[in-house]
């Protein structure tokens, strides 16, 4: 899918402060005509109804819309699930920031609160595909640490090429956590030696009484 259409050349931006733009969750029925005006103005892949109720309905929480008071200026489409038994992968299938707002980080804020959402989720890693020929959304994507992982010829219905980009979540180092299991072994192996012995003397003390009396 196309996921980004990004700082192109266009429309004069429009004057805002990033104060003004609010950023909210997929809430219902009612943001679904958004953001499919939206994408269907800014995308060059036709999606039908049934396309985006997949992704919204499975994956609500993956989908954010940016608004400038009433106006929907923005809006990032994602969903995650298995990717060949082996890895909890999160995707981002659409993002469109309309041309007066863009280059304003709006793209950049709806991207970051999907892949966060996605790595709480726990994915172990994010992919989407961007044209070859979008260098505002290629440019996005590396910043954010988005590598191209490989090169889909003749991807799109209009004939461009596409870049899929990846991005890998660090994962918890194991052996960092040997020294820590280590000491846990040996506090827990202090306690049981000190206790064994503790009940020793009790013994001891209690067979002396028994014997006094």
């Amino acid at each position: 899918m196309e996921a980004s259409k990004e700082a192109e050349d266009g429309e004069r931006n429009a004057e805002f402060d990033a104060s003004e733009i609010d950023y909210i969750s997929y809430d219902g029925e009612h943001h679904l005509p958004l953001i499919m005006s939206l994408v269907d103005q800014e995308l060059s892949e036709p999606y039908s109804i049934f396309t985006y109720r997949y992704f919204v309905y499975l994956w609500p929480q993956l989908c954010f819309l940016a608004f400038h008071g009433d106006k929907c200026v923005g809006t990032v489409v994602c969903k995650m699930g298995e990717h060949r038994n082996t890895t909890f992968r999160g995707y981002i299938a659409m993002l469109v920031v309309i041309k007066p707002y863009r280059g304003k980080g709006i793209a950049t804020e709806l991207v970051t609160r999907s892949i966060n959402a996605m790595m709480e989720s726990g994915c172990e890693e994010v992919t989407l595909e961007a044209e070859v020929t979008n260098k505002g959304a290629l440019a996005l994507y590396g910043r954010l640490g988005f590598i191209r992982a490989k090169r889909l010829f003749r991807y799109y219905l209009n004939g461009v090429d596409a870049f899929r980009l990846k991005l890998m979540f660090p994962q918890p180092d194991l052996h960092s956590y040997l020294p820590m299991m280590t000491n846990m072994d040996d506090s827990q192996h202090h306690r049981d030696h000190v206790s064994g012995h503790t009940e020793h003397i009790a013994a001891e003390e209690n067979l002396k009484l028994n014997s006094v009396s």
